[in-house]
C-alpha cells in the first residue's frame, strides 16, 4: 500500500453530483481538490467491465493529464431481479440522444424492468448501491477501494436530496431513501466515527484508513 503525501489532489469526474459528495467527504481532511471538469480534462471511455476497471481508468487518466495524484469514483445500482443490472451501465440508463442525462428516466427505466421481472414485493427488490474509489498516481501505481451498502428499490420515488437514483433507494434498516437524507445523514461517517452507510463513504472510510493514516 502507498501512503497519500501530498493535501492536492484531482477528483476525476466531471459528474456534478459525485464531485460534490467526494469533496464533502474530502473537504473536512484540508485537501485541496479540483475535478477533472473544473480543468476541462477529456472524459476516457469507461471500457471496463467492473467498477475497479472503469475507476481505474478515470483516475490514471487525471492523474497523467495533471500529473498528480487522482481519486476516481466509479458506483452503480446492482438490483438482484434484474441479473445485477444496471451495475457498471448506471449511468448509461439515464443517457439520452443528445447525450444528456436524465435520472427521473432512469428510475423509470428500473421500475418497469422490475415490474416486467414480476418483482412488485420489497423482498423481490433487494439491491445494493457500490462505489469503487481509485487513486492513482501519474507512474501508475493504484490503490483501490470498495463500499457496498444493501438496500431495497422503492417506487414511486421519494425525496429531492442526493442525485442519480437515490430517491428509489432504500437502504437496509431504514424508512427512508437516501433521496430523503441529508448528506450527512446519507453518508453516516466522519473522520472519528466508526461506521458509515453509503457505499462511497464506506469505500472512502478504506481509503482514509489505508492512504492517510498508514
Amino acid at each position: 500500500m502507498r501512503t497519500l503525501d501530498t493535501k492536492t489532489i484531482v477528483v476525476a469526474s466531471h459528474n456534478a453530483g459525485k464531485i460534490r459528495e467526494i469533496q464533502d467527504l474530502i473537504g473536512p481532511l484540508g485537501f485541496i481538490a479540483k475535478s477533472a471538469a473544473e480543468l476541462n480534462f477529456v472524459e476516457p471511455d469507461e471500457t471496463g467491465t467492473t467498477f475497479e476497471e472503469n475507476a481505474t481508468i478515470k483516475a490514471l487518466a487525471s492523474a497523467k493529464a495533471a500529473n498528480m495524484p487522482a481519486l476516481s469514483d466509479d458506483s452503480g445500482l446492482v438490483i438482484d431481479a434484474l441479473g445485477g443490472d444496471p451495475g457498471v451501465y448506471t449511468a448509461n440508463w439515464a443517457e439520452r440522444p443528445d447525450g444528456t442525462r436524465d435520472f427521473a428516466m432512469a428510475m423509470e427505466k428500473v421500475e418497469q424492468a422490475l415490474e416486467k421481472a414480476g418483482a412488485m414485493k420489497p423482498e423481490q427488490r433487494t439491491s445494493r448501491f457500490v462505489s469503487v474509489l481509485c487513486l492513482a498516481w501519474p507512474d501508475g501505481h493504484t490503490e483501490l477501494f470498495r463500499g457496498e451498502v444493501e438496500g431495497t428499490v422503492v417506487w414511486p420515488p421519494r425525496g429531492s436530496q442526493g442525485f442519480g437514483y437515490d430517491p428509489v433507494f432504500q437502504p437496509e434498516g431504514y424508512s427512508i431513501t437516501f433521496g430523503e437524507m441529508s448528506a450527512e445523514e446519507k453518508h453516516g461517517w466522519s473522520i472519528g466515527k466508526p461506521q458509515a452507510l453509503s457505499h462511497r463513504a464506506r469505500a472512502f472510510k478504506l481509503f482514509v484508513e489505508t492512504c492517510l493514516e498508514a
